[in-house]
């Protein structure tokens, strides 16, 4: 009886050792991708990263494409749960700003490897495989309807639209802002979208 015990004990620590080395692989893909792009992030030095060897990885993933899906939704839900925090943290009648604020601050542009996935990737998102396409555009939707949220003073329909363009207008800014190679252009493309967003006087 205490060697059946032992033995189902050491495979329900085999089963946590690979769920926790899972989740190491899909970290560091995550922060990856974001700072090195789809095309430039291998397995051989995704694995390395982490810590492991290159021959490892199919115990884990069926294809580089299954890793990448995994690593798109973890970035997606980092830029999501970073942005629930800045709303959490803001008054009521503030957050919808705030979070404009974070998001196109020196900081948030400055730290690709973990800032928002969407300005990071966006641009090669439609070269992905399915999988990994269909990753990226649920955690997107889930950033419309987040900002939808904060709009409850508009129609469903208006708060829908404007959602859309909020989102537009801020990770198109984040990703204009880090593609220059000059800084007061890069400030300036910031600027002008807070500017535009700004709370209005009454």
């Amino acid at each position: 009886m205490m060697t059946v015990m032992r033995k189902q004990t050491s495979k329900k620590e085999s089963t946590t050792r690979k769920e926790a080395t899972h989740a190491r692989i899909v970290e560091t893909a995550a922060r990856a991708i974001r700072r090195s792009g789809y095309s430039g992030t291998g397995v051989a030095d995704i694995m390395k990263e982490a810590g492991l060897t290159h021959g490892g990885f199919y115990a884990h993933f069926s294809s580089r494409d299954d890793m990448l899906a995994e690593a798109a939704d973890h970035a997606g839900a980092e830029t999501i749960a970073a942005a629930k925090q800045v709303l959490t943290e803001s008054p009521k009648q503030e957050r919808l700003w705030a979070l404009m604020n974070a998001y196109l601050s020196d900081a948030h542009t400055a730290n690709i490897e973990m800032g928002c996935s969407f300005a990071a990737l966006g641009s090669e998102m439609h070269r992905q495989a399915p999988e990994v396409r269909a990753a990226s555009t649920e955690r997107i939707k889930e950033m419309i309807r987040l900002i939808e949220g904060q709009l409850s003073d508009q129609t469903e329909t208006g708060a829908h639209e404007e959602a859309l363009l909020t989102v537009s207008t801020m990770v198109g800014t984040l990703m204009l802002a880090r593609a220059v190679n000059d800084p007061e252009l890069s400030a300036a493309f910031r600027h002008a979208a807070l500017k535009h967003y700004a709370p209005k006087d009454n």
